[in-house]
């Protein structure tokens, strides 16, 4: 692989990253334009990494042009330019007598589950996860939404999660609630970081934005799997609520900005003296940030107005 002069890589999350999760199933058409205005700069390589197999991922993002690189269940699947370079499989990893004891534990615990609704396909073995879902995944979204009410007050799936911890501990899985009706199980350490494997050393910049961020404890009903690769040393995290504010943290990249080959000084002057900082190569500094920003590359300083 080689970088042909794009040294910054934009990673993103699929659901409530780029989608409302899946009540808009797809991209939404603000957003393409979004990135296609970014991508139109010809300075940075666009990667998603999702927990979903690649089908569900593409179906998602409409246009698989858009990202040179996509990353399904983790990265344990990996497309470039839409053809599949590498995959794993936790079929391998677990054998499959470990496999079939989990499976079975999953249904008979789902069997005793008394939710209000249960649909079909409460087990989804993908690549490198299998997804575990109580109501299953075949419900519409009137009756996602009553699950995710239903599993606000009562704790559905914080309970299971810390149920298949406690009983599978010496299977070195991780057990994370991925979504709003489901619990993924994979190998330790195959989470999202698992797909910096695939670009690491080859960017000066990698820029992840996902929007489940948070730590995810025994405790906390809401899952974070985003949260490994948003605190991995090796990419610059952005946090982010919806769409609409993945937009606005990834837009300075793409419009209004100066972006400099080299680190550059950013002076900002302060009663009288200006103090001077080292902007690394690449960070957007933003023209309407205040009047008394300076910025300096080499012996030149502009001011901004």
């Amino acid at each position: 692989m080689t970088l042909k002069g794009k040294n910054v890589f934009f990673l993103f999350d699929v659901d409530g990253t780029l989608t409302n999760s899946r009540k808009v199933w797809v991209i939404d058409r603000k957003m393409v334009d979004a990135l296609l205005e970014l991508k139109s700069k010809g300075k940075y390589t666009l990667g998603v990494v999702g927990g979903s197999d690649y089908k569900k991922i593409i179906e998602q993002i409409k246009d698989p042009g858009m990202f040179e690189f996509i990353f399904s269940e983790n990265g344990v699947v990996a497309h470039k330019n839409n053809e599949q370079y590498f995959a794993e499989s936790i079929v391998n990893f677990l054998g499959e007598d470990k496999l079939k004891e989990l499976i079975n534990y999953c249904l008979v615990y789902i069997s005793n589950l008394d939710i209000p609704k249960k649909r079909g396909t409460f087990i989804e073995l993908r690549n490198a996860i299998i997804n575990v879902s109580p109501i299953g995944r075949n419900c519409s979204q009137e009756e996602r939404d009553e699950f995710c009410k239903y599993n606000t007050e009562k704790d559905i799936l914080k309970k299971f999660r810390q149920d298949l911890m406690k009983r599978f501990g010496a299977f070195n899985l991780t057990f994370s609630i991925g979504g709003q009706i489901s619990i993924d199980c994979f190998p330790t350490g195959w989470d999202k970081t698992f797909c910096l494997r695939h670009i690491e050393g080859f960017f000066s910049e990698i820029y992840f934005l996902g929007d489940k961020t948070e730590e995810v404890k025994p405790s906390v009903v809401k899952g974070g799997n985003d949260y490994e690769i948003y605190n991995d040393k090796r990419v610059q995290g952005y946090s982010v609520r919806c769409p609409d504010d993945t937009i606005e943290r990834f837009s300075p990249w793409s419009s209004h900005v100066n972006l400099f080959e080299v680190d550059a000084q950013l002076g900002v002057r302060w009663k009288g003296k200006t103090l001077m900082f080292t902007v690394p190569a690449h960070v957007p500094l933003v023209h309407n940030l205040h009047p008394r920003c300076v910025y300096a590359k080499s012996e030149h300083t502009n001011e901004i107005a």
